[in-house]
């Protein structure tokens, strides 16, 4: 492919997206089809002679685009967003255009020092502890996601504790977090070869939003010590997966550093809206942490996977993550005068991911994106309020960020605690195709949650959003 080529292609490519956004709302925002759709209608196997882009654009709207849950959808209510934005995917157009593979300096100079720089303009923005930039002993790293950064933090830990205690001491190793942390906790445990039973999960109060106690952590860890057990993890989250509750980052961070302890802090979700004055005080505590990780990619307008680590003290990285093999080898790392991002990772191979997150920053300015989270917020509470005016819902855990966790009231005669009424409830409203929405299970509670954050959502979206649910419910209601 030539330059005119490109620029033939791409062009048609550009258009194709700018019409899919602005046709976005006529989709179902929930995929409709069945599994094994699309088996039916590719042939089996790889063409032997070049197609048209116009037929593969022709099979894109007509087998491809129905597959597709439209997560950019003012109407998609679901999980936490998966925010894109302009200036994001024009970055990672960029991004694949340069294809490096930047797995060290030497490869692309560029990649690396961007990389350094756009986490500390970002830590800045979240007054970070100055531990945490580049010009002291720690610095920022871009994940993937929130799982291989917890991993990455996980295993420095664990190497870390060690080397105290010796490598016989592994099957003694205990990890401490609220049963609200994100599976990908559980997940890192296994891949790091921490004991099933060694994995405290510590009951989260439910009178405090389902954030985890002090009290709580502290006797469950005494407990381990009674045992002979080694505590070296604790994992804290701001903005937890099922009711966005904030653990007591403090008070963890001393019980940590009591026991010598790793503290690592998950504010994959909520991290976005700390850059806002008003939300800042929910990283108070973050001075005690080891390591420190929120998804620029949830509610931060940059395209996925851009997933932001920052570490105290880097060398426990690179202890835990580094292999120097001759064919890596050259001057710039061998003189120890660079930083080389593959010994802070678990892959090898990274993509150029901080030129979105730089044109992000630089095509909005902080004050716009502060503007942005705030909108949401907003957003959410008229949600909320549009809740507690109708005496059939409740809102079952308080509003902390852009998340109403919400259900329709049991029927007297519910057996399973309106359970199969909610569920329904959730399923006709994904089903319709109009908006969707996900569930989480509190205090055994079946609870639907409404997440606000998709870049193209405005108050006529989440009201018409009610309005759909009120009709359902009353549907539901008449027929039970």
């Amino acid at each position: 492919m030539d330059a005119e080529q490109l620029r033939e292609c791409g062009h048609r490519m550009v258009d194709f997206v700018a019409d899919y956004y602005k046709s976005i709302e006529t989709f179902p925002v929930l995929s409709q089809v069945q599994p094994g759709y699309l088996k039916k209608l590719l042939p089996d196997t790889a063409p032997s002679k070049p197609d048209t882009l116009e037929a593969l654009f022709d099979d894109i709207r007509e087998k491809i685009v129905p597959g597709v849950t439209h997560w950019q959808s003012p109407n998609y209510f679901a999980y936490y967003p998966s925010n894109s934005s302009t200036a994001g995917f024009l970055g990672e157009m960029l991004s694949a255009a340069f294809n490096i593979v930047g797995f060290s300096w030497i490869t692309s100079p560029a990649a690396t020092e961007l990389e350094i720089i756009v986490l500390d303009w970002f830590a800045k923005m979240l007054k970070l502890p100055s531990q945490f930039l580049s010009t002291a002993l720690g610095g920022g790293i871009i994940q993937g996601t929130a799982s291989e950064a917890v991993l990455v933090a996980l295993l420095a830990a664990r190497d870390r504790t060690l080397r105290k205690h010796g490598k016989t001491s592994l099957k003694k190793l205990v990890v401490y977090a609220s049963d609200q942390t994100h599976s990908s906790l559980q997940k890192a445990c296994q891949i790091a070869g921490i004991f099933q039973e060694n994995v405290r999960l510590v009951k989260a109060d439910c009178n405090k939003n389902y954030a985890v106690t002090p009290e709580a952590v502290s006797e469950a860890i005494a407990t381990g010590l009674l045992s002979g057990l080694i505590p070296f993890f604790i994992c804290a989250t701001v903005g937890t997966t099922s009711s966005s509750a904030v653990d007591p980052l403090p008070e963890l961070g001393q019980i940590a550093k009591a026991h010598d302890m790793w503290f690592h802090i998950d504010a994959a979700y909520a991290g976005s809206a700390c850059i806002c004055a008003e939300y800042r005080h929910h990283l108070n505590g973050v001075e005690e942490a080891d390591s420190f990780n929120m998804n620029a990619h949830k509610w931060f307008l940059t395209n996925f996977d851009c997933s932001l680590l920052w570490v105290k003290d880097r060398s426990y990285l690179i202890q835990s993550l580094s292999t120097n093999p001759e064919f890596l080898k050259n001057k710039a790392s061998q003189e120890n005068s660079v930083v080389d991002f593959k010994d802070w990772q678990i892959p090898l191979g990274r993509r150029f991911r901080s030129l979105k997150l730089w044109m992000v920053l630089r095509l909005y300015g902080v004050e716009n994106l502060q503007s942005y989270i705030r909108k949401h917020i907003e957003l959410a509470k008229y949600f909320e309020q549009l809740v507690i005016a109708d005496s059939r819902f409740e809102v079952v855990t308080p509003r902390t960020f852009s998340l109403v966790c919400f259900r329709l009231l049991p029927l007297a005669s519910d057996q399973d605690d309106g359970r199969n009424l909610n569920y329904d409830l959730m399923d006709a409203a994904n089903s319709s195709g109009k908006i969707f929405l996900s569930h989480t299970v509190l205090s055994g509670k079946f609870i639907l949650r409404f997440a606000v954050g998709a870049p193209l959502t405005e108050e006529q979206h989440v009201f018409a959003a009610w309005k759909l649910l009120q009709d359902l419910a009353s549907k539901q209601l008449e027929s039970s």
